[in-house]
Parts: structure tokens; sequence; C-alpha cells
């Protein structure tokens, strides 16, 4: 057992209910894993059951509304009703068997940041107020009795819930959701009693509060999540750390101020984080936050409050999170994306198996990126989030020999799943190294967590007796004297290199060479291509103080067929801006020279940028050509990863995983 892990796993009490360790579940959205309804289908029960059993000792699910006339949701929000107690009741029997607490995060609405085109009618909130997502839509206010209409409907929801056996209830108080635009200023300019000073803003809330407790009794715990700090300089306005500006939303004094009248209202914890929609970046951060960015918050809170605080943020990392309970800088720590990543987490940390956590990246993709493509909520390396019954790995029926050519991410988590299946493994890969994009794409230290995953693919591997061939080119000759089962082409992609007048200067480097040192660049750098690895490429030279242009042919950064998640999009776009990158949009190069790049913008002219390195980043092209030479030669043949399209670690991932389980 790993003892000095050993604070995590003390038990603690939030009112009434006593958890066996200090883990919880962060509440994250059950997007395509609900009926039309609201109602949690059973692969929710599956998803939540999974991180019960990985030995969490808190769930907090994702958000249910207690209503949906006032603030209409045409579909995706669950709402809690006499057809949750089903569900819920099935949900709450199968965790608490497994010793796991469950508490529902209850909510009061979208508000300014609903989308028009998933409700009905105009969109409301405290004030009149600009749609989040379209500023020519103007929010109407909510009445004073339809505040008191949704505070009674919180107590008809609690009846619900505690008849389905939820250990309690937290309210969805944070982000710049419903509850959070009545308690901030910025979006609060209401003259009733839900309007005026901090008390008096938080009127709504505490009458929900005082509901519930009216209706359930004093010992039911009701927790409560707020943003301490919104990080805004104003309306889609976001900041980063450090950053000088004027804080528009809501700064820590006030948010201290909030947390000592919260406790005084009877609140049983508070579950603390930062940012809004303004800075996404911040209620849901991504790879270029650091882990633990939001435990300062949580810290401060404790130290003007006595009863239990949550810390949220990027806690995956199993000695930061020891230390926080430690330190005392707050109860409890809530895992997000690093249960998806790895139910088992808790577990593993307590058997001291630190190098078997499956790490979270950041990335977004699997998650909440997967809500913009209307599809259910899941993981970029766990593919079987959201589907753990349908994706368990089983043994297989008939062992095989399994080649696997390509040690890059699709070829190793193939190889990884078919080892578990119980087939013999055998995987070549032509560098001394495996990882293949991977090595270079984890060079940023903003993207040192790629370099945890490869690390844990190599354990894995090992432990798993997967037989790996380093510096082996695999051939067709060689697979046929091999006599395999089962070839599985993962052999990658490659730069594309475009076709311009100076492409061949010596001026001219790859993004892939760059970072991978085999050249170098030089003082004053043009990257040609605004996507996500041009981005990044740029803000890793920009940070080593290198004069840093990125040349774009579309409007915008990061627009082409793979949309970036959009919380890491602003972030980044702000990264750059901070290090004072300069970006050209709208612009086709036309000629590259050894000291400059000349380009034409569209409806601006033509345009010199002085460069004495060009980075390309325009893409990447599949290396399929050993996958196509042994079409029609062998029977069990599949593409994997960039060898079948130039995608992202998601694509890699799932391509492996799916074909691992399946041969």
């Amino acid at each position: 057992m790993g003892e000095i892990y050993h604070k995590l796993f003390e038990p603690v009490r939030i009112g009434r209910v006593v958890l066996k360790n200090r883990i919880a579940m962060a509440p994250m959205g059950l997007v395509g894993l609900t009926d039309r309804e609201g109602n949690p289908l059973s692969r929710a029960i599956d998803y939540y059951v999974e991180r019960a059993r990985g030995g969490v000792g808190l769930i907090i699910t994702g958000l249910f509304k207690v209503e949906n006339k006032i603030d209409a949701a045409k579909e995706y929000m669950n709402l809690i009703s006499h057809t949750s107690l089903g569900p819920l009741g099935e949900l709450g029997e199968a965790v608490h068997s497994l010793g796991t607490k469950i508490f529902i995060q209850l909510t009061a609405g979208f508000g300014r940041v609903s989308r028009s085109d998933k409700f009905f009618g105009q969109p409301v909130s405290a004030s009149a107020l600009p749609n989040y997502w379209n500023p020519t839509i103007t929010c109407r206010p909510l009445t004073t009795e339809e505040v008191e209409t949704i505070v009674e409907a919180f107590g008809d929801a609690s009846e619900t819930v505690v008849t389905a056996g939820m250990d309690g209830i937290e309210l969805h108080g944070h982000e710049g959701y419903l509850f959070d635009q009545f308690t901030t200023p910025i979006w609060n300019r209401r003259t009733d009693k839900y309007g005026g000073e901090l008390r008096d803003r938080l009127r709504f809330p505490m009458e929900v509060l005082r509901e519930i407790k009216k209706r359930l009794g004093n010992g039911f715990p009701v927790m409560y999540r707020f943003g301490l700090k919104h990080y805004i300089k104003g309306q889609h306005a976001g900041a980063l750390k450090g950053e000088q500006y004027v804080e528009a939303g809501r700064d820590v004094e006030e948010g201290l101020e909030m947390a000592k009248l919260l406790e005084e209202a009877g609140f049983d914890a508070l579950h603390v984080d930062a940012g809004c929609y303004d800075s996404w970046y911040w209620a849901h951060p991504p790879l270029y936050q650091e882990h633990g960015c939001m435990v300062d918050m949580a810290a401060m809170v404790k130290n003007v409050v006595k009863i239990p605080v949550v810390a949220v943020g990027r806690l995956e990392v199993p000695e930061l999170a020891e230390k926080i309970i430690e330190k005392k800088k707050a109860d409890i720590v809530a895992l997000g994306r690093g249960l998806l990543a790895d139910p088992y987490w808790p577990i593993q940390v307590q058997e001291g198996r630190i190098e078997d956590i499956r790490p979270c990246i950041g990335c977004h993709d699997g998650c909440f990126g997967r809500f913009s493509l209307y599809r259910p909520l899941c993981c970029t390396v766990n593919p079987a989030v959201g589907r753990e019954r349908l994706y368990r790995l089983i043994s297989a029926e008939k062992r095989r020999r399994v080649l696997v050519v390509g040690g890059g991410v699709a070829g190793m988590e193939a190889a990884r799943v078919a080892a578990i299946r119980g087939h013999s493994v055998t995987l070549y890969e032509k560098e001394k190294n495996l990882g293949g994009h991977l090595n270079e794409a984890s060079v940023p230290d903003f993207k040192k967590d790629l370099r945890s995953l490869l690390h844990w693919y190599e354990v894995q591997l090992k432990k798993l007796r997967v037989e790996v061939r380093l510096e082996t080119e695999a051939s067709v000759t060689l697979i046929n004297k091999d006599k395999t089962d089962v070839v599985l082409i993962a052999t990658g992609s490659e730069p594309i290199i475009p076709d311009l007048q100076g492409i061949e200067q010596p001026n001219v480097v790859t993004c892939v060479d760059l970072l991978r040192g085999k050249s170098k660049a030089g003082d004053t750098a043009v990257v040609l291509g605004g996507g996500l690895i041009g981005c990044e490429t740029a803000l890793w030279l920009a940070q080593q103080g290198r004069n840093i242009s990125v040349v774009e042919k579309l409007p915008e950064l990061m627009a082409g067929s793979l949309p970036v998640p959009r919380m890491n999009r602003i972030m980044l776009l702000d990264l750059l801006a901070v290090n004072g990158v300069n970006i050209v949009t709208d612009a086709s190069v036309q000629e590259i020279t050894n000291e400059k790049v000349r380009i034409e913008r569209k409806d601006l002219g033509e345009m010199v940028i002085k460069a004495d390195t060009v980075v390309l980043a325009g893409g990447m092209k599949s290396n399929d050509t050993l996958y196509n030479a042994l079409i029609g030669k062998v029977v069990h043949l599949y593409a994997l990863g960039d060898c079948r399209e130039p995608r992202n670690i998601t694509g890699a991932v799932w391509d492996g995983y799916e074909v691992g389980r399946t041969v």
C-alpha cells in the first residue's frame, strides 16, 4: 500500500454524511447518456458505477434542472421529475453497495449562457443582458415571482432526489450560470429583493437552501459550488494568471465574504473553483493550465470558514492531491477528467500503483469536444467512458499472433488492448524509441502531460509482455516471413510540404524537425499554418523570447477540419497575444527567401514579413505505403491512426482500442 498517500484515504464528514475517503468525482455533463426527458440511461448508471468501483468516496453528478418552463430548454438538459425516481434510485443503490456516497447537482438554469437553438423563447437572466452566444439577443430579466417559483421547484426536486436515495445536493452556483448571474454585480442590476448588496444578491441560493432544509430537515447535506474569482476583464474577455487587469466579475475579496455568508446561511460544504463562460479556461482548465491551478482559491476559502471545502482543477497528480489535504488547503479533492481517463485512480493510488494510472492530457477532445459534435461524453485516452459495459475488454475466444507496425499512439494502444485480451503481440518500430509524434508533441513544457502518456504506454506494454522490436523497419517481405494472423499498420504520418516558391530554402523547416531538435529556429520566425500544431509551435518559440508570426490562409486561427475545444482554443489565443505573437490571417504565401516571406492578404494586398526561419505547419499526410502494399496479401489487415487518416490523439487511441478489442 502507498502509505505516503494516507491523508487522501481518511474519512471526512459533510453534514451527517461520512465519506470513506477524501476523493470526489467532480460534476460533468451527461451529454448523450440521458433519455429525452433527461433521465440517466443505463449507460449513465454504468458510467457512475465504474467510478464507484474504482474507489471514489463521493460522486457529484452532472447538473439537473429543477424546472423547464421559465428557463426552458428544448433538449439535452437533464430535468428532475417523478420519472427520475427509477433511474436515480437504481444509480443510488448501485454506488451505495460499493461504499460510495452520491450528491446530485441541481441548477437554477442557464440564463445568459443559454443557446437560442437549444432553448424556447427569449433567454432569461438576472437582468437585461446580452446573450453570451448571440449578443444581438437581450435576455429578459426574471420577475420576482418567477424567482420565487424556481425556489419552490428546488424544494419539489429535493423531495424527489431524497426519495431516490441521493445522499446530498450540490447547488450549481458557479461558471456564470443563473445562480452566478444573480450573485455577481456585472450581471445583477436588479432593484428588488434579489439585487443590491452582496447579501441580497445571495438571497436566491439562500432561499433555495432554506426551502430544501424545510422540506428535508437541517441534517440533509447541501453544498454550494462557486467561483472565488471570475478572471474576466469584461464580457467575452478572460484573463490569464499573472496578467495585469481590472477584475470585472467577482474578485477574491468579495468571494471570501461570499463564503462566510454561505456558511452563515447553513450550507454544509463549499466547492470552490474560478472562472465563467467569459474565461472558460478557468472553469474547464486545459493542458495550458498548471495542475492545481485553482487550489489557492480553495485554500483561501478554507482559511475563513469551518465547514468542509472541496478543491478542484487538474488535481489528478497523486502527490499534489495528497499535499492539498496534508497542508489543509482543502478537505476534499474533486477529480473530473482524471476519473474519465482512469476510473480506478483511487484504488491505484491507495495500492501505490502510480505507474498504472492512465493520465488525462487536458485536451478536452474526448469529453467537452464531443458535445459540439452532438456525440456522447467520452475520453480521448479511455474510449470506454460512457459505454463501460459495451467496451469492457474480454478475453479473445481465439488467441492469435498479432503484428503491429508502428509504435506511435495508435500502434501502442492496439498492442496494449490486444495483449490484455490474450493475443501474442509483436510491435515493430523503426525509430529507437516508442511514441511516434508524441515525441515532438511533448517537447513544450505546456504539453508535458503527453510525456506522462508515453511513459504510461511504455510501462503497460512491458507489463503485458508485448514484444517490442525497436529500430526495425517492417517490410512486405518481413511481414510475410512472420506468418502472423493479424497485421495492424500504424505507420503514422509526415508533414505536408507545400508547393511554394522558395520552399527549398535552407531556412525552411518543418515543425516536426524543429520540435525534435533536428533543426533550429533563429530569432525571427514565421510559422506557416495557424492550426493547433502551428499555434502551439508558435507559442513554444515565443516563450523562448523569439519574434514570431503566424500566417494562416483562413479568416481565423484553429478553424480547420478538426475543431479545437473552445476552452483550449481561447486560452491558446490569449497566450499567443500575451506572448506577442503576430497573427496574420486571410493570407496566402507568395514567396519564401532566406530572410523574408512575401504574402498576399485578402482585400489588403501584399505584405512582407522578415524571417530568418520559416516553419511549416500546414498539416500532415498519411504514411500508408506499406498498408497499400499489403492489401490483398494479408486477410486480417487494418490501418490505424494517422496511417488511416491524419487526425489527433483521440483518433489514434480510438482506432487502436476499437481494432484491439475486435481482432
